[in-house]
């Protein structure tokens, strides 16, 4: 009851937050084509896609408020299509998108490795990779308090960890960095509030801009 009922709805109401939409628009601003959005949840994404986008393919496990999901799909302006399957094996053709998207997932998936490489199969030679996430953090006191008390966040956040390299787990499957801005979410304890957002590639020269905002 609690992972179907109680912990979805607290998440919907804390990630629709003034903030967390701010941070989807500046991710998703750039995206257009045919898009794959792993970790769909209940929809918080769709009104910061541009009109460029002509239709978005979603994975998530688990229907989560669909009630709500109906309603935000309903009214997006390209066509949407759910599907309730594990991103580590994507139901899709190689090369068939043009920007796969992750956000506030990577720390939940169980095999993120695994979802990672799978992505990279199913983008374009020329897709891109977007992600925004929170994760392990660089300053080894609070690091080393993510690793303590990530065995309880497991738990009572169905899942999601806190202390998870985004960068590495990007680099490792594969997929080259071409933007990476490290900051810490304003208002938000830090170890929980350390992102990573940034953009990767399939393939090609990758130039790799990192930002550190605070």
């Amino acid at each position: 009851m609690y992972a179907t009922y109680i912990f979805p709805r607290l998440m919907d109401w804390v990630l629709r937050g003034e903030r967390f939409q701010t941070e989807r628009r500046l991710l998703l601003t750039p995206v257009h084509g045919l898009v794959l959005e792993i970790g769909f949840g209940t929809g918080l994404n769709l009104p910061h896609y541009p009109p460029t986008v002509t239709a978005l393919h979603t994975v998530d496990p688990a229907p989560l408020l669909p009630d709500r999901v109906a309603v935000r799909v309903a009214q997006a302006s390209f066509p949407v299509h759910i599907q309730h399957v594990s991103a580590e094996r994507l139901p899709y053709d190689d090369a068939s998108f043009d920007y796969a998207v992750s956000t506030f997932t990577l720390c939940t998936i169980p095999d993120p490795a695994k979802a990672l490489r799978d992505i990279r199969r199913v983008l374009k030679p020329d897709g891109h990779f977007l992600f925004l996430e929170h994760g392990r953090s660089d300053d080894p006191l609070i690091a080393r308090w993510q690793d303590r008390l990530n065995p309880l966040q497991h738990v009572l956040a169905c899942g999601c960890n806190l202390n998870r390299r985004i960068d590495r787990l990007v680099l490792d499957a594969g997929l080259q960095l071409e933007q990476l801005d490290r900051y810490c979410l304003p208002g938000v304890p830090r170890i929980g509030g350390e992102m990573y957002r940034g953009t990767a590639c399939v393939s090609g020269q990758s130039s790799l801009h990192s930002g550190l905002d605070t």
